[in-house]
């Protein structure tokens, strides 16, 4: 597939080097320009590109900037991608730390869903709880029974489909976690978040999840 991701952190990186390893033709871009990039580009083969290119003919988009930073994206990012792309945040709300008062966020609306109205496009949430060095040494075949398990929430089933298609290829197995309005359930300080198990740990600890924001998530 064709792979837009949009910021070059941990997570964003790994990503990079997973999927160009597994033969996906990737586009990576960050804040500070693609010549700020040509070290990753050189050890994986991925291409550096502006944040306004990276989504040019991608059928996958990964959104892994600060929260902060995602109403700073430019207008039109995903003009030219590929019909039905989906995608991917990565994120999660760090008020103390990192991202000040998201007030929508402090009265109850999910982090996602509150990223989707940012972009204007509906997202599917993955890999916000997963430590960014499991993407390059946890990956097991399918049937493992070390295999991790990774929540995905999302509306738009096919672009879900798509996106646990990819993380099985990956390595690791998925579990519905419901729509977007249900990923409080995999959110900072819930059971799943950094839960590295398999699917039956993985689904118990979303059904033990409490909607209420702890108070170390709050501004």
């Amino acid at each position: 597939m064709k792979i837009g991701i949009i910021g070059a952190g941990n997570i964003g990186g790994n990503l990079t080097r997973r999927l160009t390893a597994l033969g996906h033709e990737v586009s990576v871009a960050n804040s500070r320009g693609p010549h700020t990039l040509t070290e990753l580009a050189e050890e994986t083969g991925a291409t550096p590109v502006t944040v306004t290119e990276a989504a040019r003919g991608a059928e996958v988009v990964v959104v892994t900037v600060p929260l902060k930073a995602v109403p700073d994206l430019p207008s039109g990012l995903f003009e030219g991608a590929a019909e039905g792309f989906a995608v991917i945040d990565t994120n999660n709300y760090y008020p103390k730390e990192r991202d000040g008062l998201i007030a929508a966020i402090e009265d109850g609306l999910t982090e996602s869903r509150w990223v989707e109205r940012q972009l204007g496009h509906p997202v599917i949430k993955a890999f916000n709880g997963t430590y960014a060095q499991d993407i390059l040494d946890a990956p097991r075949p399918e049937g493992d029974p070390e295999r991790l398990a990774l929540p995905v929430a999302g509306d738009d089933e096919a672009a879900k489909r798509t996106v646990r298609a990819l993380i099985g290829e990956l390595g690791f197995d998925t579990v519905d976690a419901g729509g977007i309005d249900d990923s409080w359930r995999q959110q900072p300080d819930t059971p799943v978040y950094g839960l590295r198990a398999g699917v039956e740990a993985v689904t118990k600890a979303l059904a033990e999840a409490s909607p209420e924001r702890p108070a170390a998530f709050r501004a």
